[in-house]
C-alpha cells in the first residue's frame, strides 16, 4: 500500500500540535504494522506549500526539517504532469474542488488503486476512486 500524504498531512505530522501529530503519527505507525512495506508519496506541490509558511515565517529548523523528509530516499514523488493536469481539470470541474486540492486528488490517483489519501480535509471525501483517510 501507498499513503499519499496531503500537505495538510504533512503539515500535521512535521509542525502541529497535538492532537493532530499524533493522529497522523499513530495511524501511520498501525498501517506500517499491518503492512511493512508500506510506502509514503507527495506531490511536487507538497513541496511547495508546505515550504511556503516556513520559508515566509524565517523558520530555519522547520524549513530543515521539511527538507529532511522531502530527501527521504523511500519517498515516491508524484510529478505535475499532463496526465496529472487532465485529471485535476475533470476533478475541478466535477467536484469543484479549488485547483491546488484537484491536482492533490489527481496526483494520489496516479498511484493506481492500492493508495490511501490522507488528509485534514474532508472535501477530497467527494471524489470518486480516492480512497480518504480523514485525520479529523
Amino acid at each position: 500500500m501507498i499513503v499519499f500524504l496531503d500537505t495538510s498531512a504533512l503539515i500535521y505530522l512535521l509542525e502541529s500540535e497535538e492532537p493532530f501529530r499524533s493522529r497522523v503519527r499513530n495511524r501511520l505507525s498501525t498501517l506500517t504494522e499491518q503492512d511493512p512495506a508500506l510506502q509514503l508519496a507527495i506531490s511536487r506541490l507538497t513541496w511547495l506549500e508546505a515550504r511556503v509558511g516556513p520559508t515566509k515565517q524565517n523558520q530555519v529548523g522547520l524549513l530543515h526539517a521539511y527538507d529532511g523528509f522531502f530527501a527521504r530516499p523511500d519517498l515516491i514523488w508524484i510529478e505535475l504532469n499532463r496526465d496529472v493536469v487532465e485529471l485535476a481539470t475533470a476533478i475541478r470541474v466535477s467536484h469543484g474542488l479549488r485547483t491546488p486540492d484537484a491536482l492533490q486528488a489527481a496526483s494520489c490517483l496516479q498511484l493506481g488503486e492500492q493508495h490511501l489519501f490522507m488528509t485534514g480535509d474532508a472535501k477530497f471525501q467527494r471524489v470518486a476512486g480516492l480512497q480518504v483517510e480523514y485525520l479529523n
